[in-house]
């Protein structure tokens, strides 16, 4: 059975660019609840501590020098199906690639800087989560 939360990140591009509050107004019109929200900003510590899962990775030192290049806005989300309901609704990492309509397609102008992080698994959404907030930050 699929979980019913997720975790995402509006990344450094989107916020940057003032499109923080269309992108939040989008998911709340998809029917996601917002259990946490909370704007900050990586340390490239912090950023390598995320991302270690890419360390070998030829983006990685890209990846880290990006997400810790400015303000994002974290979320936990929450609705039936929520993983791959999220992922299908932000579309395909190249914003290129990305359906119509998807966050990623509307917000996204390349690979890297894609607008949003969704998480791609129930136990990756717990963890991200988990990274992010702690538990008297959730509702």
């Amino acid at each position: 059975m699929a979980g019913d939360k997720t975790f995402t990140m509006i990344k450094p591009d989107a916020v940057v660019n003032h499109h923080s509050g269309a992108i939040i107004d989008l998911i709340l019109r998809e029917g996601f609840k917002i259990k946490a929200l909370k704007l900050t900003q990586l340390s490239v510590e912090k950023a390598k501590e995320f991302y270690a899962v890419h360390n070998d990775k030829p983006f990685f030192d890209s990846l880290i020098a990006y997400m810790s290049s400015g303000p994002i806005i974290s979320m936990i989300l929450e609705k039936e199906d929520c993983v791959q309901v999220f992922r299908d609704f932000i579309g395909t990492t190249n914003p290129a690639d990305a359906a119509e309509g998807t966050i990623r397609n509307l917000y996204g102008t390349s690979i890297e800087n894609n607008a949003v992080h969704g998480s791609d698994s129930d136990e990756n959404a717990t963890i991200e989560s988990d990274f992010h907030f702690s538990s008297d930050e959730r509702y």
